[in-house]
């Protein structure tokens, strides 16, 4: 991480009123896995192409590729993009909290069983997949697909077992699969129409389009009052660079023995 000025430190060898330049620091690196045991997991990664007999789904590469677009919008003061990222971080805790409810259940019922030791089942060959996102909130996605990840081995171990009826089993992985797919949907209903926060106080420029597209923007997120936990530094970004991140995704690498490689951010 690098610092944005020189620092001057006192040096005993040489004369007084003179300063050195301290070495700057380097800049970080790192790297985040996506480990995934299922196979609904592994769907809702990569989402499914539009066909004449069934609908496009958004998976979490789609998602990832989409928010980053309203990522830098919001850099560049668009009010709607930061009222995008409340609505991702609500739906993004709705969801955690409706998987952890229920992984929560099925766990009790394994661990109210005597005399059996159950290990919930995982996958001998899971997929890695090395992610690279350049905003918080894809990184909080992928968690949450992977503890529906989770989920779904405990769901089935305990379908296995005969504690789970196969309705049952269904229900709730479709419940909560139902709410990740709503979530990667969530960022495509988002319109960049090179707005700031001044020109739609002005209901200038493109305005009233955004208004028709995205809603009625609420008072308090036109002010600054109200905003996302998460959100970045607010910077001059320049439209062209904006729109040229709609093309590339999210998703760094595939598996190590998978040959498919996909654009990082």
């Amino acid at each position: 991480m690098n610092s944005d000025h020189a620092i001057l430190v006192p040096n005993p060898d040489r004369p007084i009123g003179r300063t050195v330049q301290s070495q700057q620091t380097k800049a970080l690196r790192g790297e985040v896995w996506l480990i995934l045991q299922t196979y609904q997991a592994q769907q809702l990664l990569r989402g499914r192409a539009r066909t004449k007999d069934r609908p496009v789904i958004i998976g979490l590469i789609g998602f990832a590729d989409r928010l980053r677009v309203i990522w830098q919008a919001a850099r560049s003061d668009d009010p709607y993009a930061d009222w995008w990222l409340i609505q991702v971080h609500d739906a993004l805790q709705v969801i955690d909290d409706v998987i952890e409810e229920r992984q929560a259940r099925v766990t009790q019922q394994l661990a109210q069983i005597r005399g059996m030791s159950i290990t919930v089942g995982s996958s001998v060959e899971p997929s890695r997949i090395r992610l690279q996102f350049i905003n918080p909130y894809a990184y909080r996605a992928a968690r949450s697909l992977a503890r529906f990840d989770d989920l779904v081995c405990s769901v089935a171990t305990a379908a296995h077992i005969g504690l789970l009826e196969t309705d049952t089993r269904h229900q709730i992985l479709q419940a909560c699969g139902r709410k990740l797919r709503s979530l990667f949907m969530l960022p495509q209903r988002y319109r960049l129409l090179a707005l700031d926060r001044e020109t739609v106080r002005r209901k200038a420029g493109r305005s009233r389009e955004a208004q028709l597209a995205m809603g009625e923007l609420p008072a308090s997120i036109l002010s600054g009052e109200q905003q996302s936990p998460l959100t970045p530094r607010k910077i001059s970004f320049p439209l062209s660079q904006l729109e040229s991140t709609r093309s590339s995704t999210g998703l760094l690498s595939q598996n190590d023995n998978d040959d498919q490689k996909d654009g990082g951010d």
